[in-house]
Parts: structure tokens; sequence; C-alpha cells
């Protein structure tokens, strides 16, 4: 039988949490394994009958359940999902989300399009981009805005998305060192990677931008969650300071 959601490894972490460590022939497949658990498990901590899931946190391939101790232990919790993994159940009633329940395709994550004013004074490496690629600054962002790019992961600092993948031709390495600020809503990439910045922060990032959208709310709740996509678009400097007027 095909398990639901491959799971590589259980790896217990403490006392009180489980990493799940998803299979796949690639980075994206095991991420859609990832996202396929956190779909179910987030459905099942909403659940009154799984009162002992308090958080799931992901990563690309990597999922962190951390679980209520004083209800269960990490025994229970691996035999209830290796039970789910395969259509099973260990608990009473069906397992809510669980392939038993019949719940186990992804629901679609948001979309999102975000502005971005490319080249802007306080977040511009768009010519070390340029040295680093062999890309004229127009290729670079013509590359930058020419596809979708998913969501793997939010971390590092709170609203930080982890977005991927960018196209070959503009792949360049992180700084060597980083810098010790980086304004709020700074566009960036690195290596396979493309990310917005939340607040001032550290970062080691190429900077190719600035974005007006916060990705943080007024309850400092992120914009973007991991399975999301994103688009970006190219906004003028009239148009970047016509957002903030508005």
């Amino acid at each position: 039988m095909q398990p639901f959601g491959s799971i590589k490894q259980f790896v217990p972490v403490g006392a009180d949490a489980i990493m799940l460590y998803f299979s796949g022939s690639d980075l994206e497949q095991a991420n859609a394994a990832c996202q396929q658990w956190l779909r179910v498990l987030d459905r099942a901590a909403s659940h009154s009958e799984r009162p002992w899931l308090v958080e799931c946190v992901p990563s690309y391939d990597s999922l962190l359940i951390i679980f209520d101790i004083e209800r269960v232990d990490s025994h229970f919790v691996y035999n209830t999902l290796r039970s789910w993994q395969y259509g099973g159940n260990t608990m009473s009633g069906p397992a809510v989300g669980s392939p038993a329940g019949g719940e186990t395709e992804v629901a679609a994550g948001k979309c999102h399009t975000l502005p971005v004013w490319y080249g802007a004074p306080d977040a511009n490496d768009l010519v070390e981009i340029s040295q680093k690629t062999s890309l004229s600054i127009e290729e670079a962002i013509s590359l930058h805005t020419s596809i979708e790019y998913k969501v793997y992961a939010v971390g590092f600092a709170p609203g930080f998305g982890y977005m991927g993948d960018i196209v070959p031709q503009l792949q360049c390495p992180r700084l060597s060192t980083p810098r010790k600020k980086v304004p709020k809503g700074a566009v960036a990439i690195a290596d396979r990677q493309t990310a917005v910045y939340p607040s001032e922060s550290p970062g080691g990032w190429n900077l190719m931008g600035l974005c007006p959208e916060n990705m943080l709310d007024k309850n400092n709740q992120p914009l973007l969650s991991a399975g999301d996509t994103v688009k970006f678009v190219s906004i003028t400097e009239s148009e970047f300071n016509a957002y903030h007027e508005g």
C-alpha cells in the first residue's frame, strides 16, 4: 500500500516534540509531503478529539510536531502518525484529516502578488548580482519576475518566507560578509531562494529592491504561510511612494 505523505524518519526532539522528515525524489516532492501532513495536522489540532496536538512548525522537508506531554507521550504520537500514514486509526472515531477520514488532498495555499521597486537606493545590489550572474540588470529583474515562487517555510524572523526556486541563471551565493542592517521590505536572493525581509535585521542575501507590502499584519501575524505562492511585479519609484501615501 502506498503510504500517505511518505515519512522518511521520526526523530524525538525533547520530551514533548517529534520531528518528521519526508522522502521524495527531490526537495519539491519532500516539501509536498510536508505540506500534506501540515494541512492534516492543522485540521486535527483544531478538532475536539485531538487536544494533544499543540503546534506544527514546517520547514523544507521536515515538520516539527509539539504535543501536550500531560496528555500523551511520544510513543502514542508515533503510533498515531504511523497509523494515519497507512490509512489506519489508533484513536476512537475517524481520524480527522487522516487517510481514514478521506481528506488526504492538500488544500491550495494562497496566491500573493508582491510589488517591488527594483533598484531602490536602500536595497540595491543589482550591479553585484549582474557581475555574479553575467546577466544585465534588466535581465536579472525580468528573470526574478518571470515565475511564481512557492513558500517552502517561514522562519529566521517572524514573517520571513523562504521562497523558491529561482531560475538557475539568476542564482548567486550569499554575501561573504553579512550586513548588520537590511531594511524592512528588502527583496533578496541567495542560491535557489528569494525572500522579503519583514523587518529591519542583519542579513547576507543579495538585495534587488524594496516591497511596500507589510509581511506582518497589525497583530504580528505573517502574510505568507508555507504552501502559498508568490509572484513579484515591478513598480516604479512613484508607484512605491504612492503605495505608502495611500
